[in-house]
């Protein structure tokens, strides 16, 4: 792009209106006037990859919907990913106890005594999380020899999800895993970067999705423990709502949602009841509530 056609990219204040209404529409996430710059700069690579020379030409492609890439190619440039393995571990902990005997006694009482309990990760970024879940259950939940446990991982970005599946990471992703775990599930493919054992890619499957997009969402469904943190903070009130209403109708009665430190339930939704436990708060559907 040209320095001039640059000039004409820069987005006027009535455009950047249109463009974040758009936006937030199509998935949720509001941007503050305050985020201008971050995302103009995204807008400006968007117009640049797709051959538009301004960013009116690229938005009513965007918005007539011709060309369907470039939102997804939108959402990856706007989503922030930033996370690494074992992130806010004390909630893996109660994972461990006192929630999931807790969910395995439920589940036995209802006839599956060895399963499947299901459990769910979204946004799952580039995967530290469900493959973080994967390794504390298999070397620190006995009963994973004899009980089928899914995990499931989800991403509004595609990008994150083709590197969550090939599985490498660098040295800052990982430097919260045990040294031992490192050697076991681990192998060097290159200067400074380690991929994921085979073994533990096969065991998350993962999909693309947006918390917000409830006709989507209605696709996941009996799920006994959701991880969703750190996504809530992003979404203005009636956002926050549609998706705790989307989780509401993802899991079982009974089961258990993990957010974010920052984050609360309580400001969001009735519809859950907070479970205090001994490492913190996690929030659960009541037994025999229906979405």
């Amino acid at each position: 792009m040209t320095s001039a056609a640059a000039q004409d990219f820069r987005l006027s204040t009535a455009e950047f209106e249109r463009f974040r209404e758009y936006f937030y529409k199509r998935t949720g996430i509001q941007f503050t006037a305050g985020k201008r710059y971050f995302v103009d700069k995204r807008i400006e690579a968007c117009v640049r990859a797709s051959g538009h020379h301004n960013f009116a030409a690229w938005f009513s492609s965007l918005r007539v919907g011709d060309r369907p890439e470039l939102l997804q190619e939108l959402t990856n440039q706007l989503t922030v990913n930033e996370t690494y393995f074992m992130r806010e571990d004390y909630q893996f902990d109660a994972l461990l106890d006192p929630v999931l005997p807790q969910v395995l006694a439920a589940a036995t009482q209802a006839g599956r005594p060895n399963g499947p309990i299901r459990i769910l990760s979204l946004p799952c970024s580039t995967g530290e999380e469900p493959y973080s879940i994967a390794m504390r259950l298999l070397e620190e939940w006995p009963p994973i020899d004899r009980v089928d446990v899914e995990i499931h991982a989800a991403d509004i970005d595609s990008d994150v999800l083709d590197r969550a599946r090939h599985g490498s990471y660098g040295e800052r992703s990982l430097q919260r895993v045990p040294k031992p775990w490192l050697a076991k599930y681990f192998h060097a493919v290159g200067a400074g970067r380690f991929q994921i054992d085979q073994g533990i890619r096969d065991a998350v499957t993962f999909h693309r999705m947006n918390v917000c997009d409830t006709p989507s969402m209605r696709s996941f469904t009996d799920f006994d423990i959701v991880f969703c943190r750190n996504v809530l903070i992003y979404f203005d009130e009636l956002s926050s709502r549609r998706a705790a209403e989307n989780l509401f109708g993802a899991m079982r009665p009974g089961g258990f949602l993990f957010l974010g430190h920052a984050e609360s339930m309580s400001r969001i939704s009735p519809i859950f009841t907070p479970h205090r436990l001994p490492q913190g708060i996690a929030y659960q559907r009541p037994m025999g509530a229906r979405p």
